[in-house]
């Protein structure tokens, strides 16, 4: 019952985030809490244009145009608006100036950690079941590596499996983040779709990984990671492996319901050079099983002979069978942690495996995070300096496939890695350089 212009007097106290959430209140609110001249003067005062729009009277300020085009002139909303796009626009700029130094070794911005912190970024999980109902998840714990960020949900209200229909992934930044203090929870933000994955029939349609006593986890592409507690159609946690190329373009350029897309790269031609495309690698390797690191390495000048294209792949052998000098100890015995809020365990013969591979100009060029699992592959190796079982972990993609043996020595309780070879796409490589192989 209160007159408008009151209420248009009131709300002209208001800070930018109570402004925003009192226009969520009805249409009424709505339609006020937009009036164009109290967003101007909060644009104004905030991004202090060089044209002064307002003039002071003894101690207080007020409005005062220099001319009707700047308030009547424009849609309702039309300051919020552009004050709302300023400050986007200003955050965007703070993140392109932290991402721009590259880490030498992995080719990718080495302040990831700084830009995320700048942006307020955090990520949800959103599962929908058959009727349409969503289920936020917002509790995650986070596993920064070089390469990859792992995140860890686990709650008490996850929904039955079998009403499950699909998982969507976002990123969410609040709309004006603050460095100074954690991001309201509910506060203005914006919500950008990474990825979508189709949970139905999920023990059925998926990659089974591996179990311990208590869950059972299931793997779906890209990076995705399910534990089912066993005995029972119930969902333990999630985990997500996110691998840090574009990772800050897909968590905040992309919007609720569509993913980022990333301009297409551009080929630049080398007629000088008859093997172009087929050398000038490097290899960075992360393994981990999100609290502990196996093995991190990099590995340069990698190359592959035009008699190793078969198939369709380019291969590049990183660590040889037959080159023992090369061959990798890994540290601890392999498995992969998890955690609820009662429960822990660690899937043995599981990890996650974060790949980064770049050209020869150091650009990355092929990149995955992503949880595989090792089998046995004979019961004991054929090599003179390693006695024992063999294993391989195998992971394919649209872009390529990795092969990897690893010996376990039971003398000394560690894995040595004596292969590892990568098979690019023909079609990765021809689309990337240009060329025709």
């Amino acid at each position: 019952s209160m007159p408008p212009e009151i209420l248009l007097k009131i709300f002209s106290y208001l800070d930018v985030l109570s402004l925003l959430s009192v226009g969520c209140v009805n249409k009424l609110f709505y339609d006020l809490a937009n009036d164009n001249g109290i967003w101007l003067k909060i644009y104004s005062s905030c991004l202090q244009p060089k044209k002064t729009i307002w003039k002071m009277k003894s101690e207080q300020t007020e409005a005062v145009p220099l001319g009707c085009a700047a308030l009547h002139d424009k849609k309702p909303g039309y300051w919020k608006k552009e004050y709302i796009l300023k400050q986007t626009a200003a955050v965007k700029t703070r993140l392109m100036q932290l991402v721009k130094p590259l880490d030498p070794y992995t080719g990718l911005p080495f302040k990831n950690k700084e830009a995320m912190k700048v942006s307020g970024l955090s990520w949800i999980i959103v599962l929908k079941d058959k009727n349409g109902k969503e289920h936020v998840i917002e509790k995650a714990n986070l596993s920064f590596k070089d390469t990859s960020v792992t995140i860890l949900w686990y709650s008490t209200n996850w929904p039955c499996l079998d009403v499950v229909s699909t998982l969507k992934l976002f990123g969410v930044t609040p709309l004006f983040p603050d460095q100074s203090k954690p991001p309201k929870k509910n506060g203005p933000h914006r919500r950008s779709l990474i990825a979508e994955y189709h949970l139905a029939n999920l023990t059925e349609g998926s990659v089974a990984l591996g179990a311990d006593k208590l869950v059972q986890l299931f793997s779906l592409n890209p990076g995705l990671l399910v534990g089912i507690w066993k005995g029972k159609n119930e969902i333990a946690f999630v985990m997500v492996s996110l691998h840090y190329h574009q990772l800050l373009e897909r968590s905040i350029l992309g919007s609720a319901t569509v993913q980022y897309a990333p301009p297409p790269h551009k080929p630049v031609l080398d007629d000088i050079d008859p093997e172009y495309g087929l050398h000038g690698y490097s290899l960075h390797l992360d393994m981990h099983g999100r609290s502990c690191t196996y093995m991190c390495g990099t590995f340069k000048n990698l190359f592959c002979r035009k008699g190793d294209i078969t198939n369709g792949y380019l291969r590049l052998t990183v660590v040889s069978l037959k080159d023992n000098r090369k061959h990798l100890p890994l540290a601890g015995t392999l498995g992969l942690s998890w955690e609820t809020d009662v429960f822990k365990g660690n899937v043995k013969d599981c990890y996650v495996m974060n790949l980064t591979l770049l050209d020869e100009i150091g650009k990355p060029f092929w990149c995955f995070s992503a949880p595989v699992c090792m089998e046995l592959s004979s019961k004991t190796s054929g090599l003179y300096d390693y006695m024992g079982h063999i294993y391989t972990t195998d992971y394919a993609d649209s872009e390529g496939k990795v092969c990897i043996k690893l010996v376990w020595l039971e003398e000394t309780k560690e894995y040595i890695m004596v292969s590892l070879v990568l098979y690019v796409s023909t079609k990765k490589v021809n689309n990337w350089y240009g060329t025709t192989y």
